[in-house]
């Protein structure tokens, strides 16, 4: 009789442990789905990778009769290590587990070393995953809206373009200054006196009237006056 109850307690060891593993596996998941689910809401354009921290195996998971539970701070989910409370609503028991969070972006890279004042075209861009930390000033998704543009300063391969390297129109360059009222629009020739990206508003002078104006850049040769 001992030795059948010894072999009864030894045979349910493994289902109990699976049982268990299954439970901690569960929960792993629940929690990477649910912090996809917050974080996502708040980054939309951003890729968006959780890594759940496997749960300790000497933890023991209770039966839980309904949903767990699971919260983490809205101010920690910007942050690339979060902490998840998961709890059982019918009983008191919870744990905290923790993931790690990647946060990337498709933008546009160089492709290859890049010198001062050179021309961008279609070959020196690429797109490419980029961790939104390195993104510091405005960048750009598609390479067709970079084209025509010039870099400023040396940029080194793979290296996400941003605003804050180049100029559509720059310093010195001859635009053309396009005002524009009440459904009219008059065109002169100007000179910038400041670099800018598309939406900038920057400096220019009618070679004409020598008159300075702010006029928004459009494009890589003209920029718009709104009177």
């Amino acid at each position: 009789m001992v030795m059948l109850l010894m072999m009864l307690n030894i045979a349910s060891i493994p289902a109990f442990a699976q049982s268990s593993a299954q439970m901690r596996e569960k929960i792993q998941q629940e929690a990477q789905a649910y912090l996809l689910g917050e974080i996502g809401d708040a980054h939309g354009d951003d890729n968006i990778q959780v890594s759940i921290v496997p749960v300790d195996d000497r933890i023991q998971i209770p039966v839980c009769h309904t949903p767990f539970q699971y919260h983490a701070d809205s101010s920690a989910l910007t942050q690339s290590y979060i902490s998840v409370r998961v709890s059982c609503g019918n009983n008191d028991w919870y744990l905290f587990t923790n993931a790690r969070v990647a946060r990337t972006r498709t933008v546009v890279v160089t492709s290859g070393l890049i010198s001062p004042g050179t021309v961008l075209t279609s070959a020196n861009l690429k797109l490419a995953e980029v961790d939104i930390n390195q993104l510091r000033h405005t960048s750009y998704m598609s390479q067709k809206e970079l084209i025509g543009a010039r870099m400023k300063r040396r940029v080194r391969d793979s290296q996400p373009v941003q605003a804050n390297m180049l100029c559509f129109v720059c310093k010195g360059d001859r635009i053309t200054i396009r005002a524009q009222a009440a459904g009219m629009q008059v065109k002169t020739a100007g000179i910038a006196r400041q670099d800018g990206v598309i939406g900038d508003s920057i400096q220019v002078v009618n070679a004409s009237s020598k008159k300075t104006l702010i006029a928004e850049v459009a494009s890589t040769q003209t920029v718009v006056v709104n009177l």
